[in-house]
């Protein structure tokens, strides 16, 4: 096993670092918190040109190849820059699916569009609070026609398509719905991090064509397990990001003539957070290997990369604010903009209850094989 990204790799993590660094400030993801910025649209666009929406999705179909290891070193770099942008939602869960579980048609005729940013897409899986599970999807698929409330569906406000989790008689599937279409109203949901908008989106009989390929519970659950990877490289990279912010801080702020770094109290939580964050990377590389290969460690790298890179993220956003004393917690610091993150990113896919039971599970088949 190559413990190390390739050189193609690296140097796409180098380019993404400068290109966000210059076109995505922390003034611009403050600019999302009110409301979706004219910079932030441009911002996915010129993504777009670069060919980080085809990352990962076949080149027949206008993607940009390359591979897992790609998607992984894209999500770190832009959660590091907490970009206000639906990469998570559109492209590592809603054209994955439509990648991985659409008909040729389908595929024919969203992931050109997806990969070339000419359209958005939405993953709605969720009703409302609580895990996911077979039982908790109640939005129906009859006769072609969906019927059900989605809440809450992240970028469901500017979304063109949605993958929508419903059950027909023989199951939960997937189906694909214009969001602009018939039978469709969508209303905005107040979020913790309004930067990545989320609504609430219902369905009354709106037309949908079911995706073939995403046929049981299993197939959704493999989904979430392809998407876990790249949320947790973006956990990482917000928690690297914080960290280094908290380190950066501590070194300048002085207090009794001397940095506030050089107190153990100070020193040893950064130390712990460091800890937190590389093993969090050591996990995430691990599963972006089993993701890369489809390996059959997929289930359980996903589930303890998810679970540790979060944990990771609000252990680093969290002391970040408070090496950052009194001002860390005013509207005109930064370190609130991770806080927020984390705690989105920690309940994007499930929470971490859910995550820890597939790890459970993951280890238990493991253990019995």
């Amino acid at each position: 096993m190559n413990f190390a990204f390739s050189d193609d790799s690296r140097l796409l993590r180098d380019q993404a670092r400068r290109f966000l660094a210059e076109r995505c400030p922390a003034s611009l993801v403050r600019a999302a918190l009110d409301a979706a910025p004219p910079q932030a649209a441009a911002l996915w666009r010129e993504m777009a040109g670069l060919g980080w929406l085809g990352v990962g999705l076949p080149e027949a179909h206008g993607g940009a190849g390359l591979g897992a290891e790609a998607l992984c070193v894209l999500a770190e770099e832009l959660g590091r820059a907490l970009a206000p942008v639906p990469f998570l939602s559109g492209r590592c869960l809603a054209a994955e699916a439509i990648a991985q579980c659409g008909s040729p048609a389908q595929q024919a005729a969203w992931l050109p569009r997806l990969a070339a940013g000419e359209a958005t897409a939405a993953f709605a899986l969720a009703e409302g609070a609580g895990d996911p599970s077979p039982g908790a999807i109640r939005a129906r698929l009859r006769n072609g026609r969906i019927d059900g409330t989605k809440l809450p569906v992240a970028d469901g406000m500017n979304a063109d398509i949605a993958v929508i989790a419903a059950q027909d008689a023989d199951g939960p599937v997937l189906a694909l719905v214009d969001l602009a279409g018939p039978g469709v109203e969508r209303q905005p949901m107040a979020m913790i991090d309004p930067s990545l908008p989320h609504a609430n989106v219902t369905c009354r009989a709106a037309p949908a064509e079911r995706l073939p390929g995403a046929a049981g519970w299993n197939a959704i659950a493999a989904l979430l397990d392809r998407a876990a990877v790249p949320a947790a490289f973006a956990a990482l990279g917000g928690a690297s990001a914080a960290l280094e912010m908290a380190v950066a801080y501590a070194k300048e702020r002085h207090a009794f003539g001397r940095a506030i770094g050089s107190f153990q109290a100070i020193k040893h939580k950064l130390a712990d957070v460091y800890v937190a964050v590389e093993l969090a990377r050591s996990n995430a590389w691990y599963a972006c290997w089993a993701l890369e290969r489809d390996a059959g460690a997929l289930p359980l790298a996903a589930a303890t990369a998810k679970v540790s890179a979060d944990a990771a993220f609000f252990q680093a956003a969290k002391e970040n604010i408070q090496t950052h004393g009194g001002i860390g917690f005013t509207w005109d610091a930064d370190p609130h903009l991770f806080y927020r993150r984390a705690m989105l990113l920690a309940h994007a896919l499930g929470g971490p209850r859910f995550w820890k039971e597939r790890m459970m599970a993951a280890l238990e088949t493991a253990n019995a094989a």
